[in-house]
């Protein structure tokens, strides 16, 4: 018990038992003592966080538009947050730091959730001129959609952030905690500040300088070869990697297994059904670049086994949503355990929650009935399509999250449109009207899981520095408000000034696959059921083989050249954890890696800001070296940074306990 009480620490600042599997007697004991009331909601935290909410609301919709890609805003703001705080001499400013980031991590996950569907609405808009958006649309979307993942959240914290504590590797939490607790400025933090400084400086640059300069390729590619590119011509066989630090950080994190599970995902789609597609396919097929066929038809085969992915999590977490159900059930009957919980794991109570989870659906049914859809039994169908997706899928959404830091919501949200379309046009509910009634629902629910699986981000945070849940979660609903008042006025800025369609307008990716798909739906046309149901089935397959479907597939959503990184660093750590044979050494080398790796996803979020912000300003910078000689130079820079991160990794000696 002594050295509970003594809290050892790992080379990560923060116990020694924090990224592992606890023993059976064994507790876990944050950085902030949960035995004392700590000082979290100020007007200090909460009015920064706010401020953070809407500033970085307006650049991540700005940017995700532009470019297609929502930056995590958590890791930026928890690093303005530490540097505001030492600036201004505040002490023991830890507990305000993280509600300085719970409330400003607002921004990124109501932003993707509102980008991803409802710009679509703009780009049908050029089409059918009779379609009408409206900005209270775009609001109560995002806001009722934030609310219902943070409600639905709630009864499944203590599962994914207590009892599942060293089962799931949290990469974006870990470099978030990471930041906050290098701001501590102790005799323990002050070499693990040095160090996640260094390495955020070294991952920001270099990500800075390939992002605006383009010294060396920011992807390496096989096609660049002569032998590569005539592979491709006759077999569509591709191979590419990202060389940013921010993912190999991020496949350190991660670590082999789920890397390897989410890369072989990618292997299946690139090198196998593509180069069939490609090879045997009609003349449609073969005519087509590698990555068309991965856009238009394979990736799709992802979307079906993501969907089905999503369905037997919920099979399989059925026990514990039914107990999170029964929970609330026994409190509603007065029957409320009677242990008195500590601090540190005190939730909003059960009451509350179904309290409010109950006024949040009553608004939604009569936002859908008076603003979106003028039949009430239509409005009705659609509650309940909106009601069990975003309440299902809410564990899906935190499970990816946890495993990969990457949430689906695009892929699930695809889904839900598909699913969601087609029993509106059973119902009668098609045409414009239809399309309207599918993309603001859409939003409704990519909001509720990107918030879900953002939530479970900042609820990890806390639980390892000592949090009180109860106040991250009060404060989450002013955060979601203000931000989704935010980003409905920058989308409806946006689309008066650049557009989302045409020339010069902004390029909304995801958006334009979604009005891509709505479109034959509602108007009538064909839909890729074969694809959806072949993911499926393959999900089910996977299952039965004990390999895990939702990172499998996964890896066959997302593009190949973002998977293959992860697979890499998911090596460095298995290197690195395995490059003694002594143990203690191991882990010494593990944890320095897990600060270095963090440091690399800091940095590459914070300067990826910086880059585009500088983009967008209007600098241009055209490399002179030829395509080749960037590829080339993008392998030796990669090299370089992988040696580097193994190089430091291993100088370090163990904490004597």
């Amino acid at each position: 018990m002594k050295e509970t009480e003594e809290n050892l620490t790992t080379g990560t600042g923060l116990p020694e038992n924090a990224f592992r599997e606890l023993g059976a007697d064994e507790q876990y004991v944050p950085v902030m003592s949960p035995a004392h009331d700590q000082k979290e909601v100020t007007p200090y935290s909460v009015g920064t966080g706010l401020l953070m909410a809407v500033i970085f609301s307006a650049a991540a919709a700005y940017l995700g538009l532009k470019v297609g890609q929502v930056f995590e805003a958590a890791i930026p703001i928890a690093i303005i947050a530490v540097g505001l705080s030492n600036a201004l001499g505040k002490k023991n400013a830890l507990g305000q730091n993280v509600i300085i980031q719970s409330i400003g991590a607002c921004s990124g996950v109501i932003v993707a959730g509102a980008i991803f569907t409802l710009p679509a609405l703009f780009i049908l808009q050029a089409k059918y001129p009779d379609i009408t958006v409206q900005f209270y649309q775009i609001f109560l979307s995002s806001l009722l959609g934030g609310i219902l993942g943070i409600l639905f959240f709630i009864p499944f914290r203590k599962y994914f952030v207590k009892d599942m504590h060293g089962k799931y590797p949290f990469p974006e939490a870990t470099a978030t905690t990471q930041v906050l607790i290098s701001g501590q400025g102790s005799d323990d933090t002050g070499g693990q500040a040095k160090t996640l400084v260094v390495a955020s400086l070294i991952g920001g640059v270099y990500d800075y300088l390939v992002a605006t300069f383009g010294w060396w390729a920011e992807t390496v590619t096989s096609t660049a070869s002569a032998w590569g590119q005539a592979l491709a011509e006759k077999t569509r066989l591709v191979l590419s990697c990202n060389t940013g630090a921010a993912l190999l950080g991020l496949g350190y994190i991660v670590g082999l297994k789920y890397a390897f599970v989410i890369f072989a995902g990618s292997i299946f789609v690139w090198w196998i059904v593509i180069p069939l597609l490609g090879t045997y396919g009609s003349p449609e097929f073969q005519a087509m670049a590698p990555d068309a066929i991965f856009k238009d038809y394979a990736r799709m085969i992802g979307i079906g086994g993501i969907a089905m992915a999503g369905v037997i999590g919920i099979i399989k977490s059925w026990p514990i949503i039914r107990q999170a159900v029964g929970l609330a059930g026994r409190e509603l009957k007065g029957k409320s355990s009677s242990v008195k919980e500590v601090r540190w794991q005190l939730d909003i109570s059960m009451k509350q929650v179904v309290f409010f989870i109950v006024l949040a659906l009553v608004a939604v049914l009569i936002f859908f009935w008076c603003g979106v859809i003028s039949t009430f039994w239509q409005a009705a169908v659609a509650w309940l399509v909106v009601t069990l997706i975003a309440f299902l899928f809410t564990t899906v959404a935190a499970n990816a999250i946890a495993i990969v830091g990457s949430n689906p919501v695009s892929g699930m949200t695809l889904m839900t449109l598909i699913i969601a379309s087609a029993i509106f046009v059973g119902i009668g509910l098609n045409g414009t009207s239809g399309i309207v009634a599918s993309m603001v629902i859409g939003g409704v629910v990519c909001t509720a899981l990107s918030m879900a699986g953002g939530f479970v981000t900042d609820l990890k945070i806390g639980y390892w520095l000592g949090s009180t849940p109860r106040k991250q979660e009060s404060w989450k609903f002013l955060g979601t408000l203000v931000s989704a008042a935010t980003v409905g006025g920058v989308i409806m800025v946006l689309n008066q000034v650049y557009g989302f369609s045409g020339d010069n307008a902004l390029v909304a990716p995801q958006a334009n696959a979604m009005a891509k798909v709505i479109e034959p739906l509602m108007m009538g046309g064909d839909t890729p059921w074969i694809l959806y149901m072949v993911g499926a089935i393959l999900a089910l397959i996977l299952n039965w083989l004990g390999v895990p479907a939702l990172a499998f597939c996964l890896g066959m959503f997302i593009p190949l050249q973002l998977n293959t990184p992860m697979l890499v660093g998911g090596a460095v750590s298995y290197f690195v954890s395995n490059s003694s044979n002594d143990q203690a050494v191991n882990d010494a080398r593990r944890d320095r890696g897990t600060l270095l790796a963090s440091g690399l996803i800091a940095g590459g979020a914070l300067f990826g800001v910086f880059a585009a912000i500088t983009r967008f300003a209007g600098f241009e910078y055209v490399n002179p070296a030829s395509y080749e000689t960037t590829q080339i130079l993008g392998c030796v820079a990669y090299a370089l940074l992988i040696g580097y991160f193994i190089w430091d990794s291993r100088r370090v000696k163990p904490l004597r306990k």
